[in-house]
C-alpha cells in the first residue's frame, strides 16, 4: 500500500479520539480521586493494534485530552507520558509472548495488558507522589488504578479478539 504511514496516522488519530471518548463517556467516580472508564480498554488496544510509536502517541494523547477535558489538567503531563508506557509494554510483551508460539492470543494479551496496567499504576503513585507532591497520601489511588487497569484488560482483550477475527484489520497491522 503506498499510503501506508498516512494510513497509520488516520487510524492513530482515530483511536487516540476513541481512547478520550472512552475515558470521558463512562466515568464512575472511585472514592479513590479518580474514576473507571473504558480508556484503559482502547490504551491496549493502541499498543496491541499500532503498535510502539504510534500506539504510544494515540494512548498518551487520548487519554492526556480526557484528562484536560474532564478537569484534570494537572495529571495530564502524566498521562501522556503513562499511557504511552502502557501502549508501549502492551505492544513487546505481547510480540514476545505470541512470537514464541507457545502463548494462546488471549493469554498474550492477558499477561500483557496485566503488566502494563500494574506499572501505569505504579508510575501513577509515582507521578502523584513526587510530581504532585502527594507523597505517600498517593497510595490510596492503587486500588482504584489496579481496578481501572482490569477493566482495561478485560474489555480491551475482548476487543482485540473481536476485532482481529473481523476484516477490519488490513494487513499493515497484522505480521
Amino acid at each position: 500500500m503506498k499510503n501506508d504511514r498516512l494510513y497509520k496516522i488516520i487510524v492513530s488519530a482515530m483511536l487516540a479520539a476513541l481512547c478520550c471518548v472512552a475515558t470521558m463517556l463512562i466515568r464512575i467516580p472511585s472514592p479513590m480521586n479518580g474514576y473507571v472508564n473504558l480508556g484503559d480498554a482502547i490504551v491496549l488496544i493502541c499498543g496491541w493494534i499500532l503498535g510502539p510509536i504510534y500506539g504510544a502517541a494515540a494512548a498518551g494523547v487520548g487519554s492526556m485530552l480526557a484528562d484536560i477535558f474532564a478537569a484534570y489538567p494537572h495529571y495530564a503531563p502524566g498521562t501522556l507520558l503513562i499511557k504511552a508506557s502502557v501502549a508501549i509494554i502492551a505492544y513487546f510483551l505481547f510480540k514476545l509472548l505470541k512470537h514464541n508460539k507457545k502463548q494462546h492470543t488471549a493469554i498474550a494479551l492477558a499477561i500483557s495488558g496485566i503488566a502494563a496496567e500494574l506499572a501505569m499504576a505504579v508510575l501513577y503513585f509515582f507521578y502523584a507522589s513526587l510530581i504532585l507532591g502527594k507523597g505517600w497520601a498517593a497510595a490510596s489511588s492503587i486500588p482504584g488504578n489496579l481496578a481501572q487497569g482490569l477493566v482495561g484488560v478485560i474489555v480491551g482483550s475482548a476487543l482485540y479478539m473481536l476485532i482481529s477475527k473481523s476484516k477490519a484489520l488490513p494487513e499493515l497491522f497484522k505480521e
